[in-house]
């Protein structure tokens, strides 16, 4: 499944999958603008530094082609994953996509560091 997200701070494709035997269920949110080659090892940092703290899901990024995104997952054992547990997985992906999207944007696109970058990202 895949669907196009509008947050407060820009639109995104948003995607879920399930792992195969693992009676696990994964969602992300996909940055809509891929890290250029020569700025992925400082997006690395600002993306530890983000997800430091953070309580579910964390951001990643593919160091190949930069895709950024923020993943949230949850494992269910026999039973089947409550709405209520699907809507708490979906919701803090977005927001928090949503929180740190002007962060990932302003580093891509300008000549700040990390920490600059992420004073973009209101704090909590």
């Amino acid at each position: 499944m895949q669907t196009g997200f509008q947050g407060d701070n820009g639109k995104w494709t948003c995607y879920a999958r399930t792992v195969d035997g693992s009676g696990q269920i994964v969602f992300y949110s996909v940055c809509p603008v891929n890290v250029p080659e020569a700025k992925r090892d400082s997006m690395a940092e600002l993306i530890a530094r983000a997800n430091y703290g953070l309580i579910v899901g964390n951001f990643e990024m593919d160091y190949d082609d930069g895709e950024v995104r923020y993943k949230t997952s949850a494992g269910f054992e026999e039973e089947e994953p409550s709405q209520a547990v699907l809507r708490h997985l979906v919701f803090v992906n977005v927001l928090t996509t949503d929180k740190y999207l002007p962060a990932i944007m302003k580093f891509i696109y300008n000549d700040v560091s990390a920490e600059e970058a992420l004073e973009a990202a209101p704090s909590d």
